[in-house]
């Protein structure tokens, strides 16, 4: 009797989860759709498409090569073993059609499908990207690397230059017995600035969540905390100081219990400031909100909440994936109600547009 492919990449599937890796629901959705773009025949296209849509850390890649040899070896016209290719590794395959590769033998022109590639896709819209496009967009926000806004330092330090600082000079001065000496300086260097991060995860974001978190991940460390705005008010600073991305995002999955839902932007906001935000979190902040500003609540107290948070903060940032669009209009009664509280409001819908935000953090 024969089997279907999908059922044999299914049962792949399951055979994965029962080896320990984290095979959600829509992580085997994902490696099907890749698989039918790549060509499931393929045992090259196969094996890059589970390790981009499957594998969520350095763990999950070895169990996958183990199961992938074991499960389709079974299998006749289907994937006998781990594909590899001479002198390269598999650790991070690149997630490119292999078609279009294989037949490439000149190096640099493959660089230059390559460059030609990532070049167009830092312009597409995150929400229209396929599985494979998806892969490639998260390995360049990986390789991002976002500066933190900085602050004057609220004290001087002794430095090779700067202002002259009596007190060292003089005390140099009486230790060598009055003789004059070397003349020691002092200035005020910077610190880091805090940045708070509050994401909408309501239904209306759902195309952005994943790259807005893989973004924002990058940022997780000391000086930062992030929040998700949906229903409720979540924070998700612990989860998301998780050195593994993808481990990062599956325990914030499991704290955050309102992703896709309704939006209440005041009602949270509101929760926000009365808890975190009046008591310091915010105080002299930058402050970063990536919505699209649908409010299903009231929109006056929408804007009253921003209003109070624009006062507390140094500098308000909005992000709203539709505003690099082409014909955005911000005529949602959401947008009109926070705009003239917001220091920037840019876009967030395309790398593009994450890098252009990480330079407004930085200069903050």
């Amino acid at each position: 009797m024969s089997v279907q492919p999908d059922e044999v990449l299914l049962g792949f599937t399951r055979a994965l989860r029962s080896a320990g890796v984290r095979v959600t629901h829509d992580r085997a959705a994902a490696f099907l759709e890749a698989t039918a773009l790549l060509d499931a025949a393929q045992p090259r296209a196969v094996y890059v498409a589970g390790r981009a849509t499957l594998c969520s850390s350095p763990d999950d890649r070895e169990r996958f090569d183990q199961v992938f040899e074991a499960w389709f070896a079974a299998f006749e016209g289907l994937p006998r073993e781990v594909p590899r290719q001479a002198g390269t590794s598999t650790r991070n395959p690149l997630p490119l059609d292999d078609r279009e590769s294989a037949g490439t033998a000149d190096g640099g022109d493959r660089i230059e499908a390559v460059a030609s590639q990532v070049e167009v896709l830092r312009h597409r819209d995150v929400a229209s990207l396929t599985p494979r496009e998806k892969a490639l967009l998260d390995a360049l926000l990986g390789a991002l690397r976002p500066r933190h806004p900085r602050r004057r330092a609220p004290r001087r330090t002794p430095h090779r230059r700067g202002d002259v600082d009596l007190q060292r000079t003089l005390r140099a001065s009486l230790r060598n017995m009055g003789e004059p000496g070397r003349i020691s300086y002092r200035h005020r260097g910077t610190q880091p600035r805090s940045l708070v991060v509050l994401i909408d995860v309501s239904a209306s974001m759902r195309p952005y969540i994943d790259s807005v978190l893989r973004l924002v991940h990058r940022y997780a460390g000391a000086h930062t905390e992030i929040f998700t705005l949906g229903t409720r008010l979540t924070q998700i600073t612990g989860p998301m100081r998780t050195s593994d991305v993808e481990r990062a995002m599956v325990r914030a999955g499991d704290e955050v219990a309102d992703w896709a839902g309704g939006t209440r932007l005041g009602e949270t906001l509101r929760a926000f400031n009365d808890r975190w935000g009046a008591r310091g979190v915010a105080r002299g902040a930058v402050v970063v909100v990536i919505s699209d500003g649908w409010e299903q609540g009231d929109a006056i107290e929408l804007g009253e909440q921003v209003a109070r948070l624009h006062r507390l903060a140094h500098r308000l940032v909005w992000v709203n994936p539709h505003r690099g669009k082409e014909g955005y209009q911000p005529l949602q009664q959401g947008i009109k109600a926070v705009l003239p509280h917001v220091d920037d409001f840019v876009a967030g819908h395309s790398l593009r547009a994450f890098e252009e935000l990480v330079e407004v953090i930085a200069h903050a």
